[in-house]
């Protein structure tokens, strides 16, 4: 999980290490969880930060970052088994019932982790129990620590004392240390056949090359610790410190792993199916990302059929506004070039994107009352994603907060170019990122402390979390928020038509074959968005296999869930009683999710 979005065990709340879930009688799971949850965070340093827990009794983890040497990382499918083992023995009957959820829930993350083993490259263990994604590339244009940690570093890592601003530096060395584990893991993986394509490789070795022209005390990575130390009136020349720690040691790391990269054959071979074992990785993958037996092929027939079924109400809503010729994605294409929807090409057009975006979160908490009895206050910040960083990032993404509430929630965007964010197309995003969407979701667990810590380290099931973003998007539109905007209206279909052209692209990568320029055309003329974006899109699907597939199936699932409970409930139907059980739920797999939902019908009749 490079640390983004995509990183959610960075983006829980503030709870106790046990939620009152765990107060029941309940066989010892309570403690096996802690020692699990122990475990995690020493082994993930990172994921202590993002959550708020480096300190008291974890402050020397502060100081550490993840080994990321294939001596230690081949072992985590057999950790997984043997704390699956553990919790096997634990037998469900006399458990409380959030108790059993919780097993169940772990059960499955563990299971996951320890299936990856089968598949001995990339990130394929403890990777997939506590993140939305994974990767058969350790270094990537969109993963391993090049991308991930002077970000983490900058936005996570807090600086309030001298310790904090040491602890900064004992990770700037662990950083060059990391930088040299995965180049070795990436020789070794490319021994077995693994490489990234070579458009993904063009693409992180311009990053790393233009990374290397900044000298050593003009870099991110330094900056910030100097500005923030200062800030702070922390004694020490920690601008000297940085910068000799950067030219030393860091800037020889990344130049041995672009060496290494640049010393690659790969192929434009897009998917998996070329790797050994491909078809039944990419399986895995899958359902590491719907959390679901779904094959392949019904995937891509998902994808199809609701790609065909959004374009017929795109069709009348363009007719409406008087654009008649040309397919619908040629007319979106038309759209997204009119310039009464671009945005400027400069600074300040990237910063009306920004004021825009805070206006749109604005006038959305107004509206939460008819979606939600929760009343949370969900903090979020908007920024742009790092130039450095933003040729191989995603288009937009969410870090969640902190545990101790200290850090809010931060929402990103790609502003590489103003042109990929049509003004119509920013009201969608910002629902799906912020609220009602990640950040609202994000909210319960931060500001209310009802699940116990390892679900929130083992909470990243993909499925939930993108379905419910997904699914919070529509229910802008249900409660009229595009009534007076016909064209936000048509970049929430838009959006939606793009997350169904997810399912058919990223199987047709995988399972079928299609070369990226085949997925790139098929996506532009399926959405109509710039081609840019539709490549920047691609190259993500190659990157983390199966993950795009989740918000479709994510949000079907709910909605049929949603669709049951009003045939059981009638007339009494509550929608934001719907949706906050969904959220009090946390994040779990869609089958744990379907017995939820099961339960709280059966509570209502009874």
């Amino acid at each position: 999980m490079k640390l983004n979005r995509r990183d959610m065990m960075a983006g829980a709340a503030a709870l106790p290490l046990t939620g009152a879930a765990d107060a029941a009688p309940d066989g010892g799971i309570a403690k096996l969880f802690n020692d699990l949850s122990d475990y995690l965070l020493a082994d993930a340093p990172e994921s202590a930060t993002g959550l708020g827990l480096d300190k008291d009794k974890r402050a020397a983890l502060k100081s550490r970052l993840s080994d990321l040497s294939w001596a230690h990382v081949s072992g985590d499918a057999g950790r997984c088994a043997a704390w699956l083992g553990k919790l096997n023995a634990i037998p469900a009957q006399g458990l409380s019932p959030d108790a059993a959820l919780n097993k169940q829930v772990v059960e499955y993350a563990l299971a996951l982790g320890r299936d990856g083993g089968r598949f001995a490259f990339g990130t394929n263990t403890l990777n997939s129990t506590m993140n939305e994604a994974t990767t058969p590339y350790v270094v990537s244009q969109e993963s391993g620590s090049f991308v991930a940690v002077p970000e983490f570093l900058d936005s996570q890592h807090q600086i309030a004392s001298k310790a904090d601003a040491d602890a900064y530096l004992a990770r700037m060395e662990a950083f060059a240390v990391q930088l040299d584990q995965e180049t070795a893991r990436l020789k070794r993986d490319a021994g077995q056949g693994v490489i990234a394509p070579d458009f993904l490789l063009a693409t992180a070795t311009g990053q790393m090359q233009q990374f290397l022209t900044v000298p050593a005390a003009r870099q991110r990575i330094v900056t910030s610790l100097a500005t923030r130390a200062t800030r702070q009136g922390i004694a020490g020349d920690y601008a000297a410190q940085a910068t000799k720690l950067t030219a030393d040691k860091i800037l020889p790391a990344v130049a041995r792993q672009l060496a290494a990269l640049k010393a690659l054959k790969p192929t434009s071979d897009a998917g998996v199916w070329k790797l050994k074992d491909g078809e039944a990785y990419y399986a895995w993958l899958l359902k590491v990302g719907t959390t679901t037996g779904m094959t392949a092929d019904e995937v891509h027939k998902m994808g199809l059929a609701q790609n065909a079924e959004l374009e017929a109400r795109m069709d009348a809503l363009l007719k409406k506004q008087g654009l008649t010729k040309g397919s619908v994605g040629a007319r979106m294409t038309a759209l997204s070039r009119d310039s009464r929807f671009i945005f400027p090409e400069t600074d300040a057009g990237r910063d009306r994107i920004i004021a825009y975006l805070n206006e749109l979160i604005a006038k959305t908490r107004t509206q939460m009352p008819k979606l939600s009895a929760l009343k949370l206050k969900a903090p979020v910040v908007v920024k742009r994603v790092p130039p450095d960083i933003q040729d191989g990032a995603g288009m937009g993404y969410m870090n969640s907060g902190s545990l101790d509430g200290a850090r809010p929630s931060i929402y990103y965007i790609n502003l590489k170019t103003n042109a990929n964010w049509p003004k119509y197309s920013l009201p969608t995003l910002t629902h799906h990122e912020t609220i009602p969407g990640h950040a609202w979701q994000g909210a319960y667990v931060t500001e209310t402390g009802k699940l116990p810590l390892i679900r929130i380290l083992l909470g990243g099931f993909n499925a939930y979390v993108e379905g419910w973003a997904l699914y919070a998007e529509q229910l802008t539109d249900e409660i009229g928020m595009y009534g007076d905007d016909p064209f936000g209206q048509l970049g929430y279909l838009a959006g939606q038509k793009m997350r169904a052209g997810r399912l058919v692209v990223d199987t047709g990568l995988h399972a079928k074959r299609w070369s990226r320029e085949q997925a790139v055309n098929w996506f532009q003329e399926c959405t109509g968005d710039p081609r840019d974006a539709m490549v920047s899109e691609v190259d993500r699907y190659c990157g983390t296999p199966g993950q795009a597939c989740g918000y479709k199936v994510g949000h079907t699932e709910l909605l049929r869930l949603r669709a049951k409970v009003k045939a059981a409930a009638g007339a009494r139907f509550s929608l934001p009683d719907y949706n906050d059980t969904v959220v009090k739920a946390g994040a779990v797999p869609l089958t744990v999710l379907a017995s939820v939902i099961d339960q709280y019908i059966a509570a209502r009749k009874g």
